[in-house]
């Protein structure tokens, strides 16, 4: 350790020749003491420095995995940025899509005010149509009316004479055209009545005459004229029914099978 003033100044007092070797001997624990204090330093220096060195390693990992997250998170961005530009494309993509959409949704409006129109056209030719056609009915109807006319006129001329030659029946004064009461008292008109009598029977004349004789037109007879006159009269019904012609061969056929006793064609009254 360093000498004070105080250990100098005894020293001071000592034999010259004893206070040199006491010098030497302070010199010596003087050399001593730096020389353990440099190495005590020094090894707390080497502890500094692996300290430091650690650190250091421990700093460059941190740096490295610092560098390596900065990699991925360059990778990450770049992604994004790829990402990103899909995105782009896809939005692009929409708004162009959207933009035909609309074209689309633009030409559809006009076709659909186009076709708005050709079908208040339409509808205006079907409803002129209809009326052209229900008048075209009237017209046919009071034309198929007179054509019934006019061929119950010629049954009414000629059917006695047929109806004795081919039955045997004897008309009892006229045949005619008129209204009777159903077996509910309901009025119905028939085409052609009239009585008739074979061998002392009775029988009522109940004809229809139809221009064109289908199997529908003959069931329509049979359902709202004979069924309706069953029971009215104390004599037996005898149907017949007049026509121009028939819709199929077979129909004749069917109205004998359904109970009329004969269907006389417009030919025959010559």
């Amino acid at each position: 350790m360093p000498m004070t003033v105080a250990l100098f100044r005894k020293l001071e007092e000592v034999d010259p020749q004893l206070r040199g070797v006491l010098f030497a001997i302070f010199e010596e624990i003087e050399q001593q003491r730096e020389e353990t204090v440099t190495k005590s330093e020094f090894n707390e220096l080497k502890e500094i420095v692996r300290g430091l060195a650690e650190a250091q390693r421990q700093t460059e990992k941190r740096i490295s995995e610092l560098a390596e997250a900065l990699k991925q998170l360059a990778e990450a961005q770049k992604q994004t940025e790829k990402r990103i530009d899909k995105l782009e494309i896809i939005v692009g993509e929409l708004a162009e899509a959207q933009k035909q959409l609309t074209e689309a949704q633009k030409q559809t409006e006009n076709r659909l005010q186009r076709l708005e129109i050709a079908v208040n056209q339409l509808t205006d030719t079907v409803q002129a149509l209809i009326q052209d056609h229900s008048k075209t009915r009237i017209q046919l109807d009071g034309l198929s009316t007179t054509v019934g006319f006019v061929l119950e006129n010629e049954a009414y001329k000629f059917l006695p004479a047929l109806l004795k030659q081919e039955f045997g029946l004897e008309v009892q004064g006229k045949l005619v055209r008129k209204y009777v009461r159903d077996k509910k008292g309901e009025q119905i008109e028939v085409n052609i009545i009239g009585e008739a009598a074979r061998n002392g029977d009775r029988f009522v004349i109940i004809g229809e005459s139809k221009a064109q004789l289908s199997k529908s037109k003959i069931e329509e007879f049979l359902r709202k004229k004979l069924k309706r006159l069953e029971g009215v009269y104390q004599s037996e019904l005898f149907p017949i029914l007049i026509t121009h012609m028939i819709s199929q061969p077979e129909v004749a056929e069917f109205a004998l099978q359904q109970g009329i006793k004969r269907v006389y064609y417009s030919y025959e009254f010559a």
